[in-house]
């Protein structure tokens, strides 16, 4: 059975969605041009890594652009799960906080956009692992 097309064109635009933002946040972290993103930053984090904030949210940033990357891999799968967790322990930060919490929920519906990426990436790889000649004889099957 071939990957519905659909299905296609929204994993697609997840994939597209879910590894750019990453990337782009990842990548602003070394500019604040986007917003100041110290100010999301729980304060006894830095003191508690013993790292300036700076530092901090640079490393941060690393790892988001990884991430994002990951995401246009032929690991798609393990990378949106990578994501949708990241975006659990920013949302449970900003909880935490007691700040931000439009910015938590917001994080946490994006989450289940990473999930469904992740779902729709196994049944796009479950599809793609049938043979052409298994694929003729499911559809032979299904036109009988």
């Amino acid at each position: 059975m071939a990957f519905n097309p659909q299905l296609r064109s929204a994993w697609w635009t997840l994939r597209i969605g879910l590894a750019l933002g990453p990337i782009f946040a990842g990548i602003d972290k070394f500019f604040d041009k986007l917003t100041n993103w110290e100010m999301y930053l729980h304060p006894a984090i830095p003191s508690l890594l013993h790292i300036s904030a700076p530092a901090f949210m640079h490393i941060v940033g690393v790892i988001e652009i990884g991430a994002g990357i990951l995401v246009l891999t032929r690991f798609t799968r393990y990378a949106a799960y990578i994501v949708m967790l990241w975006l659990w322990a920013i949302a449970l930060s900003l909880v935490v906080q007691g700040q931000f919490l439009d910015i938590a929920v917001r994080d946490i519906e994006v989450s289940l956009g990473a999930f469904a990426l992740a779902k729709l990436t196994e049944a796009r790889e479950a599809g793609l692992e049938l043979t052409p000649a298994a694929e003729k004889s499911a559809t032979l099957e299904r036109l009988a």
